[in-house]
């Protein structure tokens, strides 16, 4: 009996472990979000357990729960959905059915998981692109660019900007019936560092006649400079992704040497060399008074340059689009940015945001103060949320209005 009684209590223990988190208190259906948030730990773990074990990489075992969303390609009566290759690079090739008046609008879209996890046919993915194009009524080329650990940086963003070089010629947007007017690359978190450094390199590229008109950037990530802004600091242990997590996800981007992201996780993996590129994330200059809430910004302290030496792709603009001068940012297309409050990665939207405007970039900020990063996804499984549902919403919304 008291074996039995002692086992019901350690497992009473573990499960409220796992169920217990802080969740900030504007968050609505807080229940939700601790279920939805005890579920990621415990992969997370898992993860770390089979990673330790040596049975497989840490990033591969999340990408487990990836497999496990997966949805085949799928046409119904609003989108014919095929999946095929652009520049010898998989996509998600979603054509609206509906007769369209003169020629469609078109949306590149990358997804989101740290360069590491996801995939153009996860069930909540195939959701968000499927209804972009039927309430749009346009093409969308949702892009399964490589992934970290068996690729890293800056194989991402090869693959995300072949697509968008390859879709943009002129005999594939007549193909397609797409107005080269209006086209929008878009993403969400690492998927929004990879449309926002692909709109970049696409000022510079002589080679490329058609220009976008739109990028939208979900909760993104920009930087690689600073790991210790506010946000991260406010959110190191909020919801889905605590500061740790996208301190692996940015390290593993670059390689899989852990003396890089045990650098990062102490916030000294910069040479005092690049030092010059701190003005471009200082978030004393670039946040309102509202988020910085009396932090005293203080001076970096500069790593080693050997990691740099080593890794030179974490200073690299096409990887921490923030880091790009002034001049790189004039030209860019009007920008839709959405930062969540309760998110490690929303100054790094806020700042881009503040940058943007202030060389003359048209800029819609939506900024959801009751959301965390990636609520935007969940809006098509059982743990569907109503906040989700909103955010997604009024994306869609302001790209039908200004695509």
């Amino acid at each position: 009996m008291g074996a039995k009684l002692l086992c019901l209590f350690l497992a009473s223990a573990l499960i409220a472990y796992y169920i217990y988190t802080p969740i900030p208190e504007d968050v609505e259906e807080p229940w939700k979000v601790t279920l939805i948030t005890a579920s990621f730990r415990a992969v997370g773990h898992l993860a770390e357990v089979a990673d330790q074990l040596g049975m497989m990489h840490y990033m591969d075992a999340l990408m487990l729960l990836t497999a496990a969303e997966y949805v085949a390609p799928t046409s119904d009566e609003n989108v014919t959905v095929t999946d095929t290759q652009f520049s010898n690079v998989a996509v998600r090739l979603y054509l609206p059915r509906r007769v369209s008046d003169g020629l469609r609008r078109a949306v590149i879209y990358f997804h989101g998981g740290g360069w590491c996890v996801g995939d153009a046919g996860m069930k909540s993915y195939d959701h968000l692109t499927r209804w972009t194009s039927n309430m749009l009524n346009a093409v969308v080329v949702s892009v399964n660019y490589r992934l970290a650990p068996k690729y890293h940086f800056p194989v991402q963003f090869e693959d995300a900007y072949s697509v968008t070089k390859f879709f943009l010629q002129s005999s594939v947007l007549s193909q397609y019936g797409v107005d080269p007017d209006r086209i929008c690359v878009a993403g969400d978190s690492a998927g929004g560092n990879l449309a926002a450094a692909v709109a970049q390199q696409l000022l510079k590229d002589s080679e490329v006649k058609t220009q976008l008109k739109i990028q939208a950037l979900v909760y993104p990530a920009l930087q690689t400079l600073d790991l210790n802004l506010p946000s991260y600091q406010e959110n190191e242990y909020k919801p889905i992704l605590p500061k740790l997590l996208m301190v692996k996800f940015w390290s593993e981007y670059f390689t899989s040497d852990s003396s890089l992201r045990e650098a990062m996780a102490s916030n000294r993996h910069v040479p005092v060399e690049s030092s010059h590129l701190f003005q471009f994330v200082n978030w004393s200059n670039l946040l309102p008074e509202e988020l910085k809430k009396d932090r005293v910004y203080t001076s970096p302290t500069y790593g080693s340059s050997e990691l740099a030496q080593k890794y030179p792709g974490f200073l690299d603009t096409r990887a921490a689009p923030l880091l790009a001068s002034d001049a790189q940012l004039r030209g860019l297309p009007l920008t839709y940015i959405l930062t969540c409050k309760h998110d490690v990665l929303r100054d790094d939207g806020v700042m881009y945001a503040e940058r943007l405007r202030a060389v003359g970039v048209p800029v819609m900020h939506d900024h959801a103060k009751g959301a965390f990063h990636g609520a935007m996804m969940f809006v098509s499984s059982p743990a569907e949320l109503a906040v989700g549902r909103r955010l997604l919403k009024r994306y869609i919304e302001w790209l039908n209005d200004n695509l």
